[in-house]
């Protein structure tokens, strides 16, 4: 049997909220190699401009679009901007997200002394950002009755990580919602619009490198030796394994992938620890 190529995203317009940021930026780059016009959003000037840069020097067709996912007016004149370069909206990325120092229990700080803004803060960023960035964005997706949105989850939503209580509810929210706004679609506005996540394990970024590794001995920190000794491949993650799932998800190809939270995590989530 013949298998046709059904993973091609030419000429769509695709929306990478947080898309300045290591992992959005590495996902939107492999959006704009295989075809599609990438809009990058998200707060910060500077940061925006350089990866901008990298998709110019790449070739690569782009927007960079300043705005907070916490923001809906902010929200509502990027999407308009977007529409009268482009015309159209095809994808949305909810890739914006990160944990906060202030709602991480830690050896001067316990899980009683966590403060209410701190944890509100994650909360909001992870969970809020996602449901206000899909309502903003999808309302033009809808108009065109199909497409697709891809969040960003985590394995803390699978099973909660200590020390970060917030991050792990936020990201079990965040799957929560993928399912739930995988069938809201369906059921009242088309079965051609198509809701996933995807689920990293653990990736080496600049957030978290020296909490996963010894700025000075290049050695495992023991919570990185622990991951590691948990993680079947035997290493962390790196921004590029994300790409061909994100590319798989929003493509033709996975058009019978509805509501699903994808693990990328080298077998985290599949080993007991025994």
């Amino acid at each position: 049997m013949n298998v046709p190529n059904n993973f091609d995203i030419d000429g769509k317009v695709c929306v990478v909220t947080g898309g300045s940021g290591e992992l959005g930026s590495e996902m939107a780059r492999a959006l704009g190699e295989n075809g599609a016009s990438v809009v990058l959003l998200a707060r910060g000037e500077e940061k925006l401009r350089e990866a901008g840069e990298e998709l110019a020097e790449a070739g690569i067709d782009y927007l960079t679009v300043s705005a907070s996912v916490l923001d809906r007016a902010e929200l509502k004149a990027a999407s308009e901007t977007v529409i009268n370069e482009y015309g159209q909206i095809d994808v949305l990325i909810n890739a914006a997200g990160g944990n906060s120092p202030d709602a991480t229990t830690g050896p001067d700080t316990s899980f009683f002394d966590l403060p209410a803004e701190g944890i509100q803060h994650v909360l909001n960023l992870n969970f809020t950002g996602t449901v206000l960035a899909s309502q903003v964005f999808s309302e033009y997706i809808v108009e065109e009755g199909t497409g697709s949105i891809l969040n960003v989850s985590s394995m803390n939503a699978f099973t909660p990580l200590t020390k970060i209580p917030a991050y792990s509810g936020a990201k079990a929210a965040v799957s929560n919602f993928t399912e739930w706004l995988a069938v809201h679609m369906s059921h009242n506005y088309s079965t051609d619009i198509r809701v996933n996540a995807i689920a990293p394990g653990f990736f080496l970024t600049e957030q978290n490198r020296y909490l996963l590794i010894d700025e000075e001995t290049g050695e495992y920190t023991d919570r990185g030796q622990s991951i590691i000794d948990h993680t079947p491949q035997d290493r962390f993650g790196q921004p590029e394994d994300l790409s061909t799932t994100v590319l798989w998800l929003i493509s033709p190809g996975a058009e019978f992938v509805h509501g699903a939270s994808i693990p990328i995590d080298g077998g985290f989530s599949a080993y007991s620890g025994v």
